[in-house]
């Protein structure tokens, strides 16, 4: 039977009006502190082993783990290379991406794909995890809804619609990327030096103080409100609050997204540090974090355009 949601311990639910994936997405998502445990075990273990190889491809063939941005020598050694995956190949093309563009090579289409994958793969990798505490929210309130006898769609939805936000912003760091390379020459997945660099630091340290920043960040942080006052019982419906909500994060984190530029686009060094660190500031209280965050990062990309003018 059915216990109101009232009468139950929000945080010992078994979303028993849920089928069983939706109740294992809901369960996997139970703790705002499990988030990034969670992703591990699913889907981003896939988004993470497959970025861990395009670097161990990329590594292999230049010969080192230099290329690929500060503190990846570190781990250089621990990078899986495969030769001949789909990883391998996607990397492939990353490297050669700068000369196809450059001169407006037929063979820009699938290099343009290849960074696109890049990109939607590492934002899976750095945004499911602040993701599952809104992912079980929605479960929260869907099994409720279910326990009422109302309809509901099921949570991947969601997640679906949220995904497909990342999947278009990867079009555009694509793209941004690919006019950052076109210029410089360098291969697109060595990180960007000298004023770009530093200018690319000091926006995206910037952007940590603005207005905009701080009303995504809140909606990121309150999700039940959004959820709950536009709840949607159709398909279509629940796909576009998931947009909506990947819209908000983002507002929230597309600034934080574009410093893997500056580092190395294919660094998974900076790719953890900046996951841990968009957890923080999603699950955490005030702008304490972020102000923080933004005020180093902003002071580190004026100190590179410093060095290079002076």
């Amino acid at each position: 039977m059915f216990t109101p949601r009232s009468d139950r311990d929000p945080l010992d639910g078994r979303f028993d009006q849920l089928d069983r994936p939706g109740r294992a997405i809901a369960t996997l998502a139970r703790r705002p502190v499990w988030p990034v445990l969670a992703m591990v075990a699913l889907t981003a273990v896939i988004a993470w082993w497959f970025l861990l190889s395009m670097a161990g491809s990329i590594a292999a063939i230049e010969g080192s783990a230099r290329p690929l941005g500060p503190g990846m020598t570190l781990i250089a050694r621990f990078l899986p290379v495969d030769p001949g995956s789909f990883a391998a190949t996607i990397a492939d093309l990353c490297l050669s991406a700068s000369a196809g563009f450059a001169l407006g090579a037929g063979s820009s289409l699938p290099l343009a794909g290849a960074l696109m994958v890049m990109w939607f793969a590492m934002a899976a990798a750095m945004m499911l995890p602040v993701a599952a505490p809104m992912i079980r929210t929605y479960a929260e309130i869907a099994d409720t809804a279910a326990g009422r006898g109302d309809p509901v769609v099921h949570p991947a939805v969601l997640a679906a619609g949220y995904l497909t936000v990342w999947a278009l912003a990867a079009v555009l760091f694509t793209l941004v990327q690919i006019g950052i390379g076109s210029l410089s020459g360098a291969s697109l997945t060595a990180p960007v030096q000298g004023v770009v660099a530093g200018l690319i630091l000091l926006g995206a340290g910037a952007y940590q103080f603005t207005s905009l920043k701080e009303a995504c960040l809140s909606k990121c942080r309150n999700p039940f409100t959004t959820l709950f006052s536009r709840w949607q019982t159709s398909t279509s419906g629940v796909f576009r609050l998931g947009m909506e909500q990947g819209l908000w994060c983002l507002g929230c984190c597309w600034a934080l997204m574009l410093i893997m530029l500056a580092v190395g686009s294919m660094n998974v060094v900076w790719m953890a540090a900046l996951t841990v660190f968009t957890f923080l500031e999603k699950t955490g209280a005030g702008r304490v974090t972020t102000r923080a965050g933004g005020a180093i990062v902003a002071l580190w990309g004026a100190a590179l355009i410093w060095a290079a003018l002076s």
